[in-house]
């Protein structure tokens, strides 16, 4: 009796698709200033000189760079140890740990889905403001697609409006310094957040700072973006660092211009800076540029977030369908969808004004835990000096989160405690299951 043949071993499960290292060094740079060179360049000085007082905004956006600056330099560090998906997220589950980590991507997800949606809002405003409300859903959705359809797709949009927006505040300032003539009055299509009353110095100055600091946090989208980077170790950190320094001398430029030509007291209650520095009938094009330009942080937004969403999920502190990436694309699309979904429900129930309160509390934390981070690391990852860096922008950020309005941090610390409570949740039960099964 001859014994029969043994079945043959059925094949080994295809692996999933992965992202793909399709991001040059222009490309990086080019997602990196489209994500600063977004919103904030617009909207930001007005609440921040409101809250700094007379002679306080320069400063508060020297601290803003200051911090600003050890930031990138800290994530610089940790992208080229950990070329990852998934930013700070990544890093502290690494050399922090699986909570801090997880505290890190979930005030990203939560607190820049917060900020999609209103930047989507303001956007609408300049470029519809008929109908802003299912306008701001249709960037959303449409700005979803040309991620989903793959990293060159984003790259490409983002370098076309860097180019539009860089060359419309050439124009812009160059008028200006030519004396354009400030406009008066006028509105624009959505007024900037609200401040309060203005705090007393030092503190006013710390709270603008925070406020400035919100709109130079777009080199994080580079460090999201680490898995797409061809040759990371040498590409992300020359990104991260020319970007950011094309965005400082920039940014110095436009609060020079602002404080000329309108001064301290007529900043604060503007409600279009860069149009009140020239005659009304350069209004509507201002406006458009505004909009073009929140195109680019919207398209940065929601690239980090599906990177960081995949890696969550990889971690497993999302839903497994989260980590599937298209075979054709190599873009995370489930969670490009869904993220776009959850920012279009927020954009029809909240107002812009509503979503920003606790983003810059949130985002601060977020690179404290990078910093944390940095500390952490092995001696051979580290730069010379990375530990004093580290060290001082850590400060710096939890200085700042201490500085803003009270209404900031709860809404943070709610945010964190949702999280913190679905995460102990769902692995107490994960943990119940597998001692059942046993």
């Amino acid at each position: 009796m001859t014994a029969e043949p043994e079945p043959e071993p059925a094949p080994a499960p295809a692996p999933a698709p992965a992202l793909a290292r399709r991001i040059g060094l222009l490309g990086a740079v080019g997602i990196g200033l489209a994500s600063m060179i977004g919103a904030g360049v617009f909207f930001v000085w007005a609440p921040a000189a409101a809250v700094a007082g007379a002679g306080g905004l320069l400063p508060a956006l020297v601290i803003a760079a200051a911090i600003a600056s050890l930031n990138a330099a800290s994530s610089a560090q940790l992208a080229m140890a950990h070329p990852v998906a998934g930013g700070a997220y990544a890093f502290g589950r690494r050399w922090v740990g699986e909570w801090m980590g997880f505290t890190a991507g979930w005030l990203f997800v939560t607190s820049k889905t917060a900020s999609a949606a209103a930047i989507a809002s303001v956007a609408a405003a300049y470029l519809w403001p008929a109908a802003p409300t299912p306008v701001a859903v249709g960037l959303l959705f449409v700005l979803a697609a040309l991620n989903a359809a793959g990293v060159r797709t984003t790259v490409r949009v983002s370098m076309v409006i860097v180019v539009v927006v860089l060359s419309g505040l050439a124009a812009v300032l160059i008028a200006a310094a030519l004396g354009g003539g400030a406009a008066t009055g006028g509105g624009a299509a959505t007024a900037p957040v609200p401040v309060g009353p203005q705090p007393a110095f030092p503190l006013g100055v710390l709270q603008g700072a925070a406020l400035l600091f919100f709109a130079f946090a777009g080199y994080a989208r580079m460090a999201t973006l680490g898995e797409e980077v061809r040759d990371p170790r040498r590409t992300l950190p020359r990104a991260i660092l020319l970007a950011l320094g094309i965005v400082l001398a920039l940014y110095a430029l436009v609060a020079a211009v602002l404080l000329t030509e309108l001064g301290s007291a007529a900043l604060a209650t503007s409600e279009s800076p860069l149009a009140d520095v020239l005659p009304p009938g350069w209004r509507p094009a201002v406006a458009v540029l505004a909009g073009i330009a929140c195109l680019g942080s919207l398209a940065g937004i929601l690239a980090g977030l599906s990177r960081t969403s995949l890696a969550m999920a990889r971690g497993g502190d999302l839903p497994g369908v989260f980590a599937r990436v298209n075979a054709r694309t190599h873009a995370p699309i489930v969670s490009e969808v869904v993220i776009a979904l959850v920012a279009a429900v927020i954009v029809v129930l909240l107002e812009p004004a509503e979503l920003v309160a606790s983003s810059s509390a949130a985002v601060l934390l977020y690179y404290a835990i990078a910093h944390l981070s940095a500390l952490r690391q092995e001696p051979e990852h580290r730069w010379r000096g990375s530990r004093l860096i580290a060290t001082a922008g850590l400060i710096g950020c939890v200085a700042l989160v201490i500085a803003l309005p009270p209404v900031s941090l709860l809404g943070t610390a709610v945010l964190l405690a949702v999280g913190l409570l679905l995460r102990w949740v769902a692995h107490r039960g994960s943990a119940a299951r597998k001692t059942r099964s046993r």
